[in-house]
């Protein structure tokens, strides 16, 4: 895909400002939602996503979580209290971490949930040294979705699951399409970051290419576009907040965000994916 990109991006400053706002906007979970119904509750969608890829990871007691992209920790307090697993999660924003840590710390969760500022992309973390790797809609914002699934491949143990979901590109859009939606586009990186979509086919590659056996590769597009009208409610719901976190042209470009990526959807430029992986045993 062909898109308008700044070099001196940085995923943690983005995630920095948008952090608080985020949480209003997306709700807890800070991902799309999977809807059984158009009208479905947000949070109720969200967590089904989340329990899609929870089936796909087959989680069992004691076993030790690498959570990619973990946000908040949301997702690492939930797998540690229902699955009864040790977390570490990582991710590029300090103001992500501190905040994670500030609320599993209230949680009660410290000595079971962990985490750090590190580059999923060159992790520095041991060989072998997890059980599971979950990785959700955190791939697009990286420049080296390859480094990624390397990295992620190599500290996870053999016998090991990785887990996968995110944004996916369903076709190629050509280079006049994207000058003619340049501000489409503009609008999208100032809401969400600076993403790059690939197609699902893509990933699925890429991860057998570094040694992984892919069990599961889910298109959620349809069931997940709803999301942007639930975007759309929770924006006005929740209007005056967010515009004193993100100011007033931060507020109507996420709402017009949210029509861009609807729009996207529905003419078959983007959509959602999910992989189950697992890597073979000895």
């Amino acid at each position: 895909m062909t898109e308008v990109t700044d070099e001196s991006y940085e995923p943690a400053d983005h995630y920095d400002r948008v952090t608080h706002a985020w949480g209003l906007l997306l709700g807890a979970e800070l991902h799309y939602g999977v809807f059984a119904t158009p009208d479905e509750e947000l949070d109720r969608a969200t967590h089904r996503l989340t329990e899609r890829m929870e089936e796909g990871a087959r989680f069992e007691k004691g076993l030790r979580v690498l959570d990619v992209g973990c946000g908040t920790g949301a997702q690492a307090r939930h797998l540690a209290t229902t699955h009864g697993v040790d977390v570490v999660g990582i991710t590029t924003s300090p103001v992500g971490v501190a905040t994670a840590r500030e609320l599993t710390e209230a949680a009660g969760l410290s000595d079971q949930v962990s985490f750090e500022q590190r580059d999923a992309t060159a992790n520095e973390f041991p060989d072998d040294s997890f059980d599971r790797v979950w990785i959700l809609e955190s791939s697009h914002l990286m420049r080296d979705r390859e480094a990624l699934v390397s990295e992620a491949t190599r500290v996870l143990r053999p016998g090991g699951r990785l887990v996968w979901c995110d944004i996916v590109r369903h076709r190629v859009i050509p280079f006049l399409e994207v000058r003619d939606r340049r501000d489409e586009f503009a609008t999208l990186r100032e809401a969400f970051g600076d993403a790059r979509m690939e197609p699902l086919a893509d990933y699925v590659r890429w991860f057998e290419e570094a040694g992984l056996t892919v069990e599961q590769a889910d298109d959620l597009t349809e069931a997940t576009l709803p999301t942007f009208q639930a975007w759309r409610d929770n924006a006005a719901r929740h209007r005056d907040a967010v515009v004193e976190a993100l100011g007033e042209r931060g507020h109507e470009a996420f709402v017009r965000s949210a029509d861009i990526l609807e729009s996207l959807w529905r003419d078959g430029t983007f959509g959602y994916g999910l992989i189950a992986a697992a890597k073979p045993a000895p």
